[in-house]
């Protein structure tokens, strides 16, 4: 018997922000073009380098540099789309990213877990992206699913047996940060278009979608390009990542950083352009800060939450949606790692973003602890009631109540009073951090609210012959990944 899946309930936004005018937005993109026209990037692969030769890039294949010049990353740009579908497993949870709502994710690939049962710190395995995906399952506030840890017990396959933990486990739409070889990528398209149904439904909504992360500074890894080569081509959404650390990768001025991130990000979204218009990507800035005496990445959203919102404005200038950063927390629970996140996420949704990635893991985003995620989505849910602003129609202004009611009395007894103390717009309000009637403390709220889920939800599950399916893909790519 399983239960089903809450209803997802992304921010939106009543009014919209800019940390840039638009002659400010002008200079940064023309700072981009002119850093990749004049300095380039490094890139290892041959693949690459013949594709952005082919299509008006300056290639240096001895020292493996591509220059760009302005027309043609503009052009390349052009074919990109600004919208479209992330499918879940269930057209219920498909993400159309033109509904003009902040979708978020959890966080991914941490190493390590607090054991949700022991309570005992050890190396993460497959078992916990599945839990982990079951907890995601049932948050409303989650609109899809990063594999949070990294499934250790299967080496060099691990990827896909996340992909397989995640599948079985939620409805949502699956987001990966780690297929990035060539034969992962050919088996995780196999898995997605397993999920689809056939090959037109996984174009028309990708069940899967990928995130690269690209070399700061002003580099590319040849294994992920080419890897997301063959997702562009099989119509998965492909995102780029830049994590420029000001100061050590990137410049030491917040300006400078975003130059740096923002043209690594375009020159790979131009070669997925060029190789494939049309194909479907993202932009995704989650810079740091570097530390200037220990030379640590700062990366929580209380240091760099403004240059997460300046990567929202920079991916829609380009013309395409956004993976904005919103968590990334370095310590367990403090309320300064508490309120950056809110900030973050407040400001990501002002500014239009469509979706975001980083809740629910610790220590800079490699532990797992089990009431990590349902803390978090607290403040999705609070940032959330916030954004949407105050309903100003008529019934809620509930003028015909005040006139019954009128001088010196109360609305307590009012039948108007009961059932708007119920909803959610005023319940949230009064209860988000104070998440009991017995006054409970979050987190030992949170601790018990997850293992209520994980002893009670039990997502729909996937249809046995595409269980077997997935199996089989596992077992080759065990076989044939061997390092």
């Amino acid at each position: 018997m399983y239960s089903e899946t809450p209803t997802l309930q992304p921010i939106r936004a009543l009014r919209k922000m800019s940390i840039f005018d638009d002659s400010q937005l002008d200079v940064l993109k023309s700072s981009t073009l002119e850093a990749l026209e004049e300095v380039g990037i490094h890139c290892p692969s041959k693949i690459a380098m013949d594709i952005y030769a082919e299509h008006g890039g300056i290639v240096d294949f001895e020292n493996e540099i591509v220059k760009l010049p302005p027309d043609v990353v503009l052009e390349a740009m052009s074919h990109a789309p600004r919208y479209y579908t992330m499918g879940g497993r269930e057209e219920d949870f498909d993400l159309d990213l033109a509904d003009n709502a902040f979708h978020i994710a959890t966080d991914g690939t941490g190493t390590e877990t607090i054991d949700y049962k022991t309570h005992e710190r050890r190396a993460s395995k497959k078992a916990d992206v599945a839990d982990s995906a079951r907890v995601a399952d049932y948050l409303s506030s989650i609109s899809f699913y990063w594999p949070m840890v990294s499934a250790q017990d299967y080496m060099h396959s691990a990827p896909l047996h996340e992909l397989d933990a995640s599948f079985n486990n939620t409805l949502k739409h699956v987001q990966t940060p780690t297929v990035v070889g060539v034969k992962e990528a050919e088996y995780a398209i196999e898995m997605a278009q397993i999920i689809a149904g056939d090959e037109d439904t996984m174009r028309a909504r990708p069940p899967l979608s990928i995130l690269i992360c690209t070399i700061a500074p002003l580099a590319q890894d040849k294994e992920s390009m080419e890897a997301a080569l063959i997702f562009a081509k099989a119509g998965i959404p492909v995102g780029f990542m830049s994590m420029a650390l000001a100061g050590s990768t990137g410049p030491a001025t917040l300006a400078g950083t975003i130059v740096v991130g923002d043209a690594e990000m375009v020159s790979a979204m131009v070669l997925m352009q060029m190789a494939h218009p049309g194909s479907p990507t993202y932009h995704s800035f989650m810079p740091g800060i570097m530390n200037p005496r220990t030379g640590d990445f700062h990366s929580s959203a209380r240091d760099t939450g403004l240059l997460y919102t300046a990567g929202v404005e920079m991916a829609h200038i380009w013309g395409v949606p956004t993976l904005a950063a919103v968590g990334a927390s370095s310590d367990h629970s403090g309320w300064d790692s508490a309120q950056g996140v809110a900030m973050a996420l407040l400001q990501c949704a002002m500014a239009g973003a469509e979706t975001g990635a980083g809740l629910g893991l610790r220590e800079t985003c490699t532990l797992l602890t089990p009431e990590a995620l349902v803390l978090d989505t607290q403040l999705v849910d609070l940032v959330r009631v916030e954004a949407a602003g105050i309903d100003l129609s008529r019934e809620a202004i509930a003028m015909d109540v005040i006139k019954e009611i009128g001088p010196k009395s109360h609305y307590l007894s009012h039948p108007h009073t009961r059932k708007n103390l119920r909803n959610f717009e005023f319940a949230e309000r009064g209860l988000i951090l104070d998440t009991s009637e017995n006054g409970q403390s979050a987190m030992k709220f949170s601790m018990e609210k997850t293992e209520w889920i994980l002893e009670n939800h039990h997502p729909k599950p996937l249809e046995e012959d595409k269980q077997s399916e997935l199996k089989k893909i596992c077992k080759a790519a065990d076989k044939e990944l061997v390092g």
